[in-house]
């Protein structure tokens, strides 16, 4: 089966921003889809419904009628899936979700892969929107909602694809890490830390994934790596690899070398040399360090694949973002009621990090609720981290019986335990930390953390928890 042919393409687990999005492609590219999931629910569901893709409730094998040409499993799906037992034994084609995207997508194209740990959805969004913006009409896929087009992907008719380059499995027979199937040929290393902890053991376990990745990469394609980043250091030197390295960063030592940069109302000021000649100043609508770093790569790549400068300061004015990474929500009496989707520890710190250069002298309210296995393993560590936050709220933690019995994670007592006496220790004069384990903050929603910057100037007392 060749992309060229007509046939019917059913995906099983649909309603996943990352399926979801490829069923989209798919139905843009002329096959027909249908989708199945469990407890299907908006905006995905909305969204596949709009682009004219049936989608069924639950999984059955009723749903394979009539049959499909290919079947594509998300990662979400389990063995013993009714639908997917059912796919295995009337011999239907099956693919994960990076092994169609591959096939279907990528192809021979010029591959540009995002990888790390932080900063992948932001990053892509930024090369993807710099390429388009200068009429190089890429591909791309992100694993987050770009405000630019109010959508996740582009099938681009220009040489390169541009995808996010995910290190967490890619189905129930393919346990791999889905980069692996992305044929890089420019790659971006953004961090790597230890991160989806239900799946690796530890930051070795993380480390023996992208040590995988490398290799990959052909002797004419490029290694755009975060120098700021001791374990990134520390990969490269260690893993053989083929393809040149050009590293980016705030640190000395940078071949990018962000060598000054300042925050004012009207965004991130940024001044950058390149092997230590002047390259050029941007304008960047993010803020944080982070995010600073994460433009020093979109613009590292793209000037690898012909950018100029101006072209890139043209690119970087209009880049709109994308949902849910400190998304402006709302403004009521003076509040700026922030949603970011951080969950990891390091993207909590600098997401706030960046808050408060954007809202500087404002009062910050974090409210947090640790839904993933690496936020609720790190709940202590990350309130008492040396975050400069006037109020944190955690809400009630959800947790599954299957992972609490697991011993992947502490149950919600035994970590907020463990938090409250860790916050007894931190609390300073002129902070307000506040633990609320016991009841709930806020409205339980698909949120992981919700930032609410006051623009008033009340003093700060110290309140015990």
């Amino acid at each position: 089966m060749t992309p060229g042919q007509p046939c019917h393409i059913h995906l099983i687990a649909a309603c996943g921003m990352g399926m979801g999005s490829l069923a989209g492609m798919l139905k843009a590219s002329g096959y027909q889809v249908t989708g199945s999931d469990q407890h299907v629910y908006p905006p995905m569901s909305t969204q596949l419904q709009a682009w004219g893709i049936p989608l069924y409730n639950g999984f059955s094998a009723a749903h394979l009628d009539p049959r499909p040409d290919l079947v594509i499993v998300g990662n979400a799906v389990s063995r013993d899936n009714p639908e997917a037992m059912a796919t295995e034994q009337a011999g239907i084609p099956v693919m994960s979700l990076p092994q169609a995207l591959a096939h279907f997508f990528i192809q021979e194209r010029h591959s540009v892969v995002v990888t790390g740990t932080h900063g992948k959805s932001t990053t892509t969004a930024l090369i993807a929107w710099l390429l388009q913006h200068a009429g190089y009409a890429p591909g791309f896929f992100v694993g987050a909602v770009m405000r630019n087009i109010d959508g996740t992907f582009g099938l681009g008719q220009g040489p390169h694809f541009v995808v996010e380059g995910d290190e967490y499995d890619s189905a129930y027979f393919d346990k791999g890490p889905k980069f692996l199937h992305y044929c890089p040929r420019t790659a971006v290393l953004t961090s790597l830390e230890f991160d989806h902890a239900d799946i690796y053991r530890d930051l070795e376990h993380v480390r023996s994934a992208f040590a995988r990745f490398v290799p990959l990469l052909p002797a004419d394609g490029c290694l755009i790596a975060c120098h700021d980043a001791p374990t990134v250091r520390e990969l490269l030197t260690t893993v053989p690899g083929a393809a040149p390295i050009q590293t980016y960063g705030l640190d000395a030592g940078a071949a990018w070398h962000a060598i000054a940069w300042h925050a004012e109302t009207t965004g991130t000021h940024i001044t950058v040399d390149y092997q230590g000649q002047p390259f050029g100043s941007f304008v960047s609508p993010l803020f944080g360090p982070h995010n600073v770093q994460n433009v020093l790569a979109a613009i590292a790549v793209t000037h690898r694949l012909g950018l100029s400068p101006a072209q890139i300061v043209a690119g970087l004015t209009t880049y709109a973002h994308i949902k849910r990474r400190c998304e402006v929500r709302g403004v009521v009496r003076g509040i700026t009621v922030l949603d970011d989707f951080a969950h990891h520890p390091t993207a909590v710190r600098v997401t706030l990090e960046g808050v408060r250069q954007a809202y500087p002298g404002a009062r910050l309210w974090a409210i947090f609720e640790p839904r993933s296995a690496t936020s609720r393993r790190m709940v202590p560590t990350m309130v008492s981290g040396g975050v400069s936050w006037s109020r944190i709220s955690l809400t009630p933690i959800a947790l599954s019986a299957a992972a609490s019995s697991s011993g992947m994670t502490p149950p919600p007592t035994t970590i907020m335990s463990s938090a409250s006496r860790r916050l007894r220790s931190s609390i300073t004069f002129g902070k307000i930390v506040m633990c609320a384990p016991e009841r709930m903050l806020m409205p339980r929603t698909s949120t992981s953390s919700c930032t609410a910057a006051s623009t008033t100037s009340s003093g700060v007392r110290c309140r015990p928890v």
